[in-house]
């Protein structure tokens, strides 16, 4: 937790760095009473999600991390909106009271559509939802107190702090924004207006084409962990003795610690490790199992521990006698393996049949690693089979032979002793020097009491059977089953190869009451992306409810809601570039990205349907609005991925494709809604009242 809130701290502070550049087209005063914003949101953030019951954790640093982009939005559209003001002659008191209610309504609905962005994620189902939730709490309880800070202390802040402009054309920054980016902005916004048709069907070809690459990009459900440490587990053969598990576990043990960047190994022999990662859980005592807890250097990053891994799999292949896994720790819910497929039936030799055909089937797919099949190996059990007659004529009973029996080889309890402290200690009773290695030889040494006291030898009315067993019976849904695991190789879909062992398994004919049934990550990312649905639905309409309110027009809604196919594309652009897949996390960055598109089209539409209020005519007031609000919709999407760019440069699995989703939609929304949204506002211009000079005033 040391390292990650010191991983914290700089991102916040390369967060704050990025966010500062941003803001220096409002001038240094304007920009400081933004950057006040940030700690006092982030304060008041924490103490709401202490209060709730979140702890600091690693989904809800990120989530602070992802806030810290989102929380000055609001400071800098009522700043940018005072400034305005200044600038067109107002004092600063007059200007921070007329221009914060001028803008006030449309921040609210703007931070309510990114609050309901968020909103349904923290109501997920099953273990996924359960796992990301303290990500968007975070963000949500951040965005409500920035909401409240912007409101109140900013414009008081900025009728204290601001100075009236000399020059109605502002600073430097300001002149060189005006000259090098709202000029060419114009002349394209111009040429858009005046060919409507060609500009929304260029718009439309670009994002058909990056719906396009989903199939590219691929899907996964949640990467590995970036913790610098993983796992070994081996397995010798059922009936192996502690001792040799032991032997093998020390052989691999010391030659991990021979490696240069491993600084511990923790072994347990007989055990699974104790609960050392959130979503693994120890194994219970199996003499034929250990485990190898392995730390390395904490600064090996996700690519070089997978390249370590995947060498000690290759080199611990070569050890006979013992089948050793090498693991790394996976994030989100716990999944025995990323590929498994279960075979549901009634008859215990039928579902053994076919799970050897289904294990074959999987190992002949390509990518796939550590191949298991419970029963692949039977175990072995020994029946002790009783002569009844003979028993009967020698006045034995079958209890006293199984007695000795169970007294011989496990042991029986005999009385409990209690020391000075208290502590019970239970007393076990069984043969002298008993070796595991001989134990079918004790029963020829086995002599059972007869009911006249005479001690009868075992073999002469009873016999020592093998037989076989299954190691487990399962049931899945009062159904019996049993399932095929595999682990897979790096750089493979796993998503791609549950796909091609189905389109394999088609071929199998099972008989009438059996079935295969896809489980592991398939499963998980049903159960994830299932809910995910519901919460899409959710979302779309509760913002849709919330701009009518607003706006209380259909069209003004429709346009708004125009931009999140324009996200879209950079979403899945960028996630194409760099080499990520369509993952839950990333899946969430695209609902959070509705909400964030959406905030800066509220202010674009609120601002037009104000001036044409005012008798503006459409074209001008189009023109007018797009110029005006384009600095603070400009300045809020920088923002906001100057926050998201720590995140990108920790390069965490887990967190940078949300990142990346949310600095490609930003993108994408930002520059194409520039053009999209004033052109939709043309073509479908919402109904407004022209307000007299007495209603203005």
């Amino acid at each position: 937790m040391c390292r990650r809130l010191y991983g914290l701290g700089i991102d916040f502070a390369i967060a704050v760095s990025l966010v500062l550049l941003t803001l220096l087209p409002l001038g240094f005063r304007a920009a400081l009473i933004v950057m006040i914003s940030i700690p006092l949101s982030l304060a008041i953030g924490l103490a709401f999600l202490n209060y709730t019951g979140y702890t600091l954790n690693q989904l809800s640093i990120v989530g602070l991390v992802i806030a810290l982009g989102l929380l000055v939005d609001d400071s800098i559209v009522i700043v940018e909106n005072i400034e305005r003001f200044m600038r067109m002659g107002y004092k600063r008191k007059e200007a921070a009271i007329v221009a914060t209610k001028q803008i006030a309504i449309a921040v609210i609905g703007c931070t309510a559509t990114l609050l309901l962005a968020f909103l349904p994620l923290v109501f997920l189902p099953e273990g996924s939802g359960e796992f990301i939730r303290p990500l968007p709490m975070a963000v949500l309880l951040t965005i409500i107190a920035s909401l409240l800070v912007s409101l109140t202390i900013i414009p008081f802040l900025a009728s204290i702090m601001l100075k009236n402009h000399e020059r109605s054309e502002g600073n430097i920054f300001f002149r060189g924004f005006k000259k090098y980016i709202n000029a060419p902005y114009q002349r394209i916004l111009n040429w858009s207006l005046a060919h409507p048709v060609i500009a929304l069907v260029m718009t439309g070809v670009i994002f058909v084409s990056s719906l396009g690459l989903i199939p590219l990009i691929g899907f996964s459900l949640f990467p590995v962990s970036e913790k610098p440490m993983f796992n070994v587990q081996i397995n010798t053969p059922p009936g192996t003795s502690l001792k040799e598990t032991n032997r093998i576990a020390r052989i691999v043990e010391q030659d991990l610690l021979q490696l240069s960047n491993v600084v511990s190994v923790s072994s347990n022999i007989g055990k699974g490790n104790p609960r050392v990662y959130y979503n693994v859980f120890q194994q219970d005592f199996t003499p034929h199992f250990a485990e190898l807890f392995v730390q390395t250097d904490p600064d090996m990053e996700v690519p070089e521990i997978v390249a370590l891994t995947d060498s000690l799999r290759a080199r611990y292949n070569q050890i006979p006698g013992a089948k050793i896994e090498v693991k790394q720790f996976q994030q989100g819910p716990p999944v025995p393996a990323p590929l498994e497929f279960r075979i549901l039936g009634d008859n215990l030799d039928t579902l053994t049949k076919y799970s050897f055909i289904l294990e074959d089937i999987i190992k002949k797919t390509e990518g796939t690693l550590y191949v298991g099949n419970q029963l692949s190996l039977p175990k072995t059990d020994l029946n002790v089979i009783i002569d009844k007659e003979k028993a009967g004529i020698m006045g034995v009973l079958p209890a006293e032979v199984a007695r000795t029996v169970r007294l011989s080889v496990a042991g029986l309890p005999n009385q409990t002793v209690r020391n000075a402290d208290g502590d019970e200690f239970q007393i076990q009773m069984t043969l002298q020097d008993f070796d595991p290695d001989h134990a079918l030889e004790i029963f020829d040494k086995m002599y059972v009491t007869s009911l006249s006291g005479a001690l009868i030898p075992i073999s002469q009315i009873a016999e020592i059977v093998p037989g076989a067993s299954p190691n487990v019976i399962r049931h899945y849904n009062k159904e019996r089953y049993t399932n095929v695991t595999s682990f897979v190789q790096t750089g493979y879909n796993t998503i791609a190869m549950f796909d091609e062992v189905e389109k394999k398994l088609q071929d199998v004919k099972l008989p009438a009451g059996y079935r295969f049934v896809a489980a592991g990550e398939k499963e998980t990312r049903e159960e994830s992306f299932g809910g995910m649905g519901s919460i899409i639905l959710i979302t779309v309409f509760g913002l849709f409810a919330i701009l009518v309110l607003e706006f209380r027009t259909f069209k003004s809604t429709l346009i708004v809601l125009s931009v999140v196919p324009l996200g879209i594309v950079g979403a899945l652009g960028i996630l194409y570039l760099g080499g990520e897949t369509l993952s839950f996390v990333a899946t969430i960055g695209i609902i959070a990205l509705m909400g964030i598109e959406i905030k800066n089209s509220i202010l674009l539409v609120d601002y037009t349907n104000q001036l044409r209020e005012q008798g503006m005519p459409l074209k001008e007031a189009v023109l007018n609005g797009a110029e005006t609000r384009f600095l603070p919709i400009l300045l809020t999407s920088m923002t906001a991925i100057g926050g998201m760019v720590p995140l990108v440069l920790e390069k965490s699995p887990l967190i940078s494709p949300l990142a990346l989703v949310l600095i490609g939609g930003l993108i994408s929304s930002t520059l194409l809604s520039r053009i999209v949204t004033p052109l939709l506002y043309m073509l479908i211009p919402p109904a407004v009242t022209v307000k007299s000079i007495e209603q203005s005033a």
